[in-house]
């Protein structure tokens, strides 16, 4: 029953992916437009409403419409960071950086699916490995890292991100997805793609700026 039911949604899950992934891109080129006041609320509202969807999943699946206004707004967040590395070390290196991150995801993804092991047990040490990366970036905007200590936070980063694309889509395989639960799975997806995007980028950025 899993496995049928993980054959006949996975490609749902990947649709909505790619819608949510177009979806931040637009909000990110919408960013240019909005006030540098307003970022921050948007911020604090991108991280409640992603709080809200984590802490109940269990009660009631997202909708779609909760999944595109938060990638929208999420691709809004994300403009002032991409506009950094524009402008300080130039496109070439954000297109290398989604470029990068693109191979990393499919890559990592078709071993999950492909693999025949189970990576369910890598659950609890991504999770423990997000809280310190979090505990790190809060620890930095009150006392800045340096660029070789950056440049080994956004390495942990990658693999990090990289784990979790491998545990959501051997999840996905191993367990299935039912209808009602393909924006959640979408989400997860989402967001393991935008924080290794940023990592590679931040590691792109760091190299590119010590040449």
């Amino acid at each position: 029953m899993y496995t049928q039911t993980s054959t006949e949604f996975l490609p749902s899950v990947l649709r909505t992916f790619a819608l949510s992934l177009a979806i931040a891109f637009l909000g990110t080129m919408a960013g240019v437009f909005v006030p540098q006041g307003l970022f921050m609320p948007l911020a604090i509202l991108e991280f409640v409403m992603i709080m809200s969807a984590f802490l109940f999943r269990r009660k009631k699946a997202i909708s779609y419409s909760f999944l595109y206004i938060f990638t929208f707004i999420s691709g809004i967040t994300m403009f002032p960071i991409v506009n950094h590395y524009l402008t300080t070390v130039g496109g070439n290196v954000v297109v290398m950086a989604f470029a990068s991150t693109t191979v990393v995801f499919t890559g990592v993804a078709i071993y999950a699916t492909k693999s025949k092991r189970n990576f369910s047990f890598l659950g609890g040490f991504l999770l423990a490995a997000l809280l310190a990366l979090v505990a790190i970036s809060i620890f930095n905007i009150f006392s800045p890292l340096g660029s070789t200590a950056m440049l080994a936070y956004s390495f942990i980063g990658v693999l990090v991100f990289s784990g979790y694309v491998l545990f959501d889509f051997n999840r996905m395989k191993h367990h299935g997805v039912r209808a009602e639960e393909v924006p959640l799975m979408a989400l997860n997806l989402y967001l393991d793609f935008i924080n290794l995007f940023i990592s590679i980028l931040r590691i792109l950025g760091i190299l590119s700026s010590k040449d």
